[in-house]
């Protein structure tokens, strides 16, 4: 692996355990993800000097401030960086930059949600025009009752018109995570709590394609689960990794990228393929050394477009590439995906992008429930907004010395 350069690093993670938590506020599942972050990692509040927040935890009007006031710290840096769920791998892109520039040496980066216990619908309630200013954003389709979810739909039926994909090798997204959730103990009894169909055990193809019809052509076992759940990650500084008690997770490149609606676009195509390139050059490695894939999974045709644009195979070709298995852990050949059981199958709180620095950075230090043996290098990719609509992509490639 060629020399890179290492100005900051993972040094503490923590996930909150529940995907069903009645009685907790977002806020107070952001502080304790941090507390138990910074345990981890052998700091304290005190040592936090940039603090990264999307405004996640329902802490009102500049919510960076607000932050900073509950967490009772003055940083240096706050960045309020809000581009949905991949909000956190720009935080991680942020904090790298920050650090190097010698503005912080600890970053803390929090997410916190109820969506499940809120009964939100992330992907089917209406987005409504709401009586607000007449917007360019979304005006092709929220007068038309555009859900969420459709927008996907869209995607996935032109992904098939374009390159012959079929409903049976997106189905094979699904179940390669679920063969990782039923592994991991935390993603198991969130089946349980959230009485996931079709129980807490391994899926088939046939599983996922007799599941309910959401929005043609996907399928409710295409379909993130809707949860509960929070995380912090702490980044720091070279000189603080050798203190810390963790086998440190560098960041060894980053990318970001916006994609909208424009005339003559190809909604098959994601803002990955212009995030990636730079975060693949600046860590001086090609997709192929890639051991990890934490890939934002709110659908599988999130996760097949993303592959494709990652350059994992060509465009056109992730139906193929995803078929017989090859993305589990267990196999070899590809890197393993979502290692955790993903959005589809462990936690989707609303914004999933924290919970793939987790996973990676678990998977980095040999200590996840999917383990793939001696990794070494991973990629987190974080979709935000809506495919095939405008979105947000950023790419963070990690590595452990």
């Amino acid at each position: 692996m060629p020399t890179q350069t290492r100005d900051a690093a993972i040094v503490g993670i923590y996930e909150y355990p529940l995907r069903k938590a009645p009685g907790v506020t977002p806020l107070q599942i952001k502080a304790e993800s941090a507390a138990k972050a910074l345990e981890e990692a052998g700091l304290t509040w005190t040592d936090v000097d940039a603090i990264y927040d999307a405004g996640d935890g329902g802490a009102g009007g500049m919510s960076g401030l607000s932050i900073a006031e509950y967490f009772n710290i003055k940083p240096n840096v706050i960045d309020t960086t809000a581009v949905g769920g991949s909000s956190y791998e720009f935080h991680a892109a942020h904090a790298k930059r920050d650090i190097a520039a010698g503005k912080a040496k600890v970053a803390l980066l929090t997410y916190g949600s109820i969506a499940h216990s809120q009964q939100f619908n992330i992907g089917t309630g209406g987005r409504g025009m709401g009586g607000g200013p007449a917007s360019p954003v979304g005006n092709m389709e929220m007068s038309w009752g555009m859900t969420l979810i459709a927008n996907y739909a869209l995607v996935a039926r032109r992904h098939m018109h374009q390159y012959g994909t079929t409903s049976e090798q997106l189905a094979e997204i699904s179940v390669t995570t679920r063969f990782h959730a039923v592994r991991n103990p935390e993603a198991k009894q969130a089946m349980e709590d959230l009485e996931l169909l079709p129980g807490a055990r391994e899926i088939t193809i046939e599983d996922v394609m007799t599941s309910r019809m959401i929005a043609d052509p996907l399928h409710l076992l295409e379909s993130c689960i809707i949860s509960d759940g929070g995380g912090a990650v702490v980044i720091a500084s070279a000189d603080v990794v050798s203190d810390t008690k963790k086998t440190p997770v560098w960041i060894l490149g980053t990318g970001e990228a916006t994609k909208y609606p424009e005339a003559g676009g190809d909604i098959t195509t994601s803002a990955a393929a212009q995030s990636a390139p730079s975060a693949f050059g600046e860590a001086g490695v090609t997709p192929g050394e890639i051991e990890i894939a934490m890939i934002y999974d709110s659908f599988t045709i999130t996760v097949l477009t993303l592959l494709e644009d990652l350059a994992f195979c060509k465009k056109g070709e992730g139906g193929s590439y995803v078929e017989g298995g090859k993305l589990r852990f267990d196999q070899a050949g590809a890197p393993a995906l979502n290692t955790d059981g993903g959005g589809l199958s462990s936690n989707h709180p609303g914004m999933r992008g924290l919970f793939l620095l987790t996973e990676a950075t678990r998977q980095l230090r040999g200590e996840s429930t999917s383990q793939v043996p001696n990794a070494k290098l991973a990629v987190a990719h974080g979709n935000g907004g809506m495919l095939g609509a405008r979105h947000s992509g950023s790419t963070i490639i990690l590595g452990r010395d």
